[in-house]
């Protein structure tokens, strides 16, 4: 079973959300503290569930897909949501946890230390643990099931055709949130960078930028906001102002959809780089 692969790096994994109190928690993620259960039961399990890697131009990021719904957002409950039986919107299908401590590459690095004939274990540890990047993990979990909830009739997809693209845009969807928070951690604005994500995991899946279809996704249409995923990126306090922000969206993925038109043989991630260079003046109307 994957998850199990899973919990020799996490084992939070091991608990139980809602059951499992905050100190085996604590314990779990910051000494690598496993409980007396170690069965797994809560994660049902699919053959269908992988965990891969994808090539960023940030490195490698390790991709997990959970087949079954519930495996997906008790994943999330034990991995981002500190054991806490947190509901998981239907519209989120995919998560990207930066920062995960490793307690494999711990484990494995002292084992290897001590073996080499070292005796100073408690200094190598300080060490070894002082530099997050020795140990610290990014992982992308991803769900089945149509993306942002759009049934494939929605979508205009066939029955057949929308669960492997909408896996495809999730995918490439959290890479470009990867990417982003990388090389452009300056220029981050939570309805802009879904806009941006949205737009290069669909233009990946579908090797074309669609316009209508991210409208779809965040429920905005030129009379304002019909109901999506828009609202989940604006403060309450700010709720008000959704329908004049969704007009200004709807006419950005306008822009988006003409300016990919002209670059459709750009390959890779070079039209993400297109977009985050017109951030500033593109995305100015989108400023809460």
């Amino acid at each position: 079973m994957v998850i199990r692969t899973l919990a020799e790096r996490y084992p939070q994994l091991y608990l139980r959300p809602g059951i499992d109190t905050e100190d085996a928690y604590r314990a779990a993620t910051g000494r690598g503290t496993r409980p007396d259960d170690t069965s797994l039961s809560l994660f049902l399990g699919s053959d269908r569930d992988a965990l891969t890697t994808e090539q960023t131009p940030v490195g490698p990021v390790d991709v997990l897909y959970l087949y079954r719904r519930e495996d997906f957002e008790n994943a999330l409950r034990l991995l981002a949501y500190r054991c806490r039986p947190e509901t998981i919107p239907a519209t989120t299908g995919a998560m990207t946890l930066d920062g995960l401590a490793n307690w494999q590459k711990i484990n494995t690095h002292m084992a290897e230390y001590l073996a080499a004939g070292h005796t100073d274990g408690a200094e190598e540890w300080k060490r070894f643990t002082a530099d997050k990047q020795n140990y610290r993990d990014v992982l992308i979990v991803l769900s089945d099931g149509p993306y942002s909830n759009i049934s494939a009739e929605r979508a205009g997809m066939s029955g057949e055709d929308w669960p492997e693209i909408s896996r495809k845009i999730r995918l490439y969807h959290e890479c470009t949130h990867v990417i982003c928070r990388r090389l452009f951690l300056q220029q981050k604005e939570a309805v802009w960078d879904e806009v941006v994500a949205d737009a290069m995991g669909i233009r990946k899946a579908l090797g074309h930028y669609d316009a209508g279809l991210a409208g779809l996704f965040l429920g905005v249409s030129p009379d304002g906001y019909t109901g999506g995923r828009l609202e989940n990126y604006v403060p309450e306090e700010k709720a008000d102002s959704l329908s004049g922000l969704a007009a200004n969206v709807y006419e950005l993925l306008g822009k988006i959809e003409r300016e990919s038109c002209k670059k459709q043989e750009t390959d890779g991630w070079d039209f993400l780089m297109f977009l985050q260079e017109k951030q500033k003046t593109w995305g100015q109307s989108l400023l809460l």
